[in-house]
């Protein structure tokens, strides 16, 4: 029997404070109550950039027209969840609408906004804490922050 792959798409979200480079993690309400950027399912007929930004309003009130996507700096993480395979793309997005506030969906509890190293404290999983550090460096070495 061949597993069936989910894909989820989401967006590494960040904003500049002060000196400090801040990224968007969310605390889910469920399950382990674990932290991650804002994500979800790809629905049937959706691409993964329509269920980034749909799943990025529903799970933290961010409008597309809040961030700024860098199409062309994405990640792709591979793992297991209760032994089925799932893929998740996330894209680099920064926050260019001050005014713009989190609002949470009732699939999250709570969300910070954390520097790259809290951000690899809280988000425990060793591919995301790569995915984070990979988008860390990326936003330095080309002086978006």
């Amino acid at each position: 029997m061949v597993a069936i792959m989910k894909a989820a798409a989401g967006f590494v979200i960040y904003k500049k404070s002060c000196d400090a480079i801040l990224y968007l993690l969310l605390q889910t309400s469920y399950g382990e109550h674990h932290w991650t950027p804002p994500k979800g399912h790809v629905d049937p007929g959706e691409t993964e950039m329509t269920t980034a930004i749909r799943e990025t309003v529903e799970e933290s009130g961010l409008k597309k027209g809040d961030l700024k996507i860098y199409e062309d700096v994405k990640r792709i993480l591979n793992y297991k969840v209760n032994g089925k395979p799932k893929v998740v793309t996330y894209w680099l997005a920064e926050l260019v609408n001050p005014q713009a506030k989190v609002k949470l969906s009732e699939e999250h509890q709570d969300y910070k906004w954390l520097n790259i190293d809290e951000a690899c404290v809280y988000g425990k999983y060793p591919d995301l804490q790569e995915a984070l550090k990979y988008f860390d460096n990326y936003i330095r070495s080309n002086k978006l922050n």
